[in-house]
């Protein structure tokens, strides 16, 4: 968000491109989108034209088994990554519309298998494909191609957690059980849980040059593909046999 500073924003900035231009832009918030959509119109040649691309690639993420969730959680991840999709693309469509554009949504391979643990996440970006593809179907016959990018493990480039972070979202998540969650599952099992999501922080790829790739081919392609997987081998295998093998087999191999 730009009213954050952030380094991603001075960059961008301190390019001074007359091709680029920075905008607030709080995906939960409609009365943001609203003017980043009258910035959009206004900064254009022939608004009856249209605008080509809409990449919509705000997230965020959490963790916890159900039990250990609250209801505040999964309604603030979904908030961002599910209604934040939904409202924005809402608001771009007449524009698209207009230029026979592109929607580049972006979800991840969790938008196409379960994980324990990550069932907020999951949801949202489950969701996400759903959109996704109802939305497609619609703007086919109107010329507007939609995909769908599915990234793999990028946790090391994107800083998604630190040990930091994870410690903070645990002691939070621990004040804040239920009593009877508590004592049913031990702070020995709970910790337990939390060294295990530490390991992961450090996991993944750091190189996001396949998903920056992936994104470029769905809004400059003749003819985008409707799912791009700019994941490791072994993920991609893994949600092969996930998504296409009855689930007793996937169970037995996933499942431990």
């Amino acid at each position: 968000m730009k009213d954050k500073g952030d380094a991603g924003v001075k960059e961008l900035d301190s390019m001074k491109s007359d091709r680029l231009r920075t905008v607030q832009l709080n995906v939960c918030n409609s009365e943001e989108i609203e003017k980043a959509v009258e910035t959009i119109r206004s900064g254009l040649t022939d608004p009856e034209k249209g605008m080509w691309g809409l990449v919509n690639n705000a997230g965020i993420s959490t963790f916890g088994e159900v039990e250990f969730t609250s209801m505040e959680t999964y309604k603030e991840v979904a908030e961002v990554n599910l209604w934040g999709t939904v409202r924005t693309t809402k608001s771009f469509l007449p524009l698209l519309r207009r230029a026979k554009g592109r929607v580049v949504n972006i979800s991840s391979m969790l938008g196409r298998m379960a994980n324990p643990a990550r069932s907020p996440y999951c949801i949202t970006k489950f969701g996400v494909e759903a959109f996704s593809d109802c939305l497609r179907y619609e703007m086919h016959p109107l010329g507007v191609k939609v995909s769908v990018v599915e990234p793999g493990n990028f946790i090391a480039a994107t800083s998604l957690y630190s040990p930091e972070r994870i410690q903070a979202i645990a002691k939070k998540m621990w004040d804040e059980l239920p009593e009877v969650v508590r004592k049913d599952y031990g702070k020995k099992y709970f910790d337990e849980k939390i060294a295990k999501m530490e390991t992961y922080c450090n996991s993944g790829s750091t190189d996001t040059s396949s998903v920056i790739n992936a994104v470029t081919h769905a809004l400059t392609a003749a003819t985008p593909y409707t799912r791009y997987h700019p994941m490791d081998y072994y993920w991609w295998l893994r949600m092969q046999i996930m998504t296409h093998f009855p689930g007793a087999i996937s169970d037995a191999i996933y499942i431990h």
